[in-house]
């Protein structure tokens, strides 16, 4: 980063929880930390949660953002020699944005730093905005199924399965659970047409169960594309008793992509009559996890993959966990076979050139509730 400017253009924090278009932002350090890589950004992808950086997750200052694609400026101590990663490099990364510990470092910015088991080598068929798209779903969605759940990822996810396999911590939910090749368990997703649900139908079909989604009926066509065997519309009142129905009222695992009261309280009528599992991807309604004590809920963080400590607010604050960084050393290495042999799709993607200053107004569609189905990426 030394060759460049001190400062950069990027959205950051500003004053009273907005967001601003700012074009004296500091640039990430010069010297990079081992094991971590510049990048000059070429694409950026828009999440709900960069809209949810409000209070205490607010920065003044701080660059927002968490996913982009671009092209490999300089590397730190070990980052060619156990990635294969080299300046001038073509690479996606998954970071975390608004974050009070490294505010200088964001994805929203001309400049940006990663650490290389959070960074994709993008297949030349790929275009910088395709690879923005890949992003914290792809880090998220395993953690909260092969971690969370306890599923088994299956022999076609190495080399996470052997690992897991050799690894002596327990699931968050309960013992590991071992693959049924005769008859696949059945796993609800719910939010099947977003980012999160799209990447948890593939992984799910790759490591060998079978896929229920809810989603909007509009979106019907596109969860069974990526893969579900099935789609109920999360609108219909009858929408819970037609899963159970589906699965013979045996339905024992969950994950919740979009986490409100309402999709909880689906999720909860929709698992059978024996003991359950429901991860979510944020904190859920405790008061309807209470109605079924039989079913075991927990939720999880993505950021925590990073393996430091995240200085956000209760819930969200979390400690270190090595633990959670070794996972996703084993899992970027997994994500990268499966990139490399065409074997992943990202979410359809709505691409737009106006840079950050149209990125700071696609923040505003996504609180409008506006992009549906779709990931919003601007190029730069």
């Amino acid at each position: 980063m030394g060759s460049v400017d001190m400062v950069q253009t990027a959205l950051v924090g500003g004053p009273k929880d907005s967001i601003a278009l700012s074009h004296t932002a500091p640039v990430p350090p010069g010297t990079l930390e081992d094991g971590t890589l510049a990048v000059e950004v070429m694409a950026v992808s828009l999440n709900p949660v960069d809209t949810k950086m409000l209070g205490g997750y607010h920065t003044v200052g701080a660059i927002a953002g968490c996913e982009y694609a671009g092209v490999v400026k300089a590397v730190g101590s070990g980052v060619t020699a156990e990635w294969n990663i080299e300046v001038g490099d073509r690479v996606s990364a998954a970071i975390m944005g608004m974050n009070p510990r490294r505010p200088k470092i964001g994805a929203f910015a001309q400049y940006s730093v990663a650490p290389a088991y959070c960074a994709l080598k993008l297949p030349d068929d790929f275009s910088f905005a395709h690879g923005a798209g890949i992003g914290n779903a792809w880090y998220t969605v395993p953690w909260a199924l092969f971690h969370a759940l306890g599923l088994a990822p299956g022999p076609q996810l190495q080399p996470l399965s052997d690992w897991i396999e050799s690894s002596t911590s327990s699931p968050v939910l309960g013992s590991k659970v071992i693959l049924n090749t005769i008859k696949p368990q059945s796993v609800l997703v719910s939010g099947g047409s977003s980012s999160t649900g799209t990447c948890a139908i593939q992984l799910l079909k790759i490591a060998g169960f079978k896929v229920i989604a809810t989603t909007s009926s509009r979106n019907m066509a596109l969860v069974k594309s990526f893969g579900a065997d099935a789609a109920f519309d999360y609108s219909d009142p009858n929408c819970a008793s037609d899963i159970r129905a589906y699965t013979a009222n045996a339905l024992r695992f969950a994950i919740d992509c979009i986490t409100t009261p309402e999709t909880t309280q689906l999720c909860y009528k929709a698992l059978g009559r024996t003991r359950g599992r429901y991860v979510s991807l944020d904190p859920f309604s405790e008061s309807i996890a209470s109605t079924r004590k039989i079913v075991s809920a927990g939720w999880v963080l993505g950021p925590e993959l990073l393996g430091e400590e995240i200085a956000w607010p209760a819930p969200h604050g979390r400690d270190a966990n090595p633990f959670a960084k070794d996972f996703c050393v084993v899992w970027n290495k997994t994500l990268q076979r499966l990139l490399d042999q065409g074997r992943i799709r990202t979410q359809p993607q709505l691409v737009r050139d106006t840079g950050l200053e149209g990125a700071l107004g696609g923040l505003e569609e996504i609180r409008a509730k506006q992009v549906s189905g779709q990931k919003l990426i601007f190029t730069l």
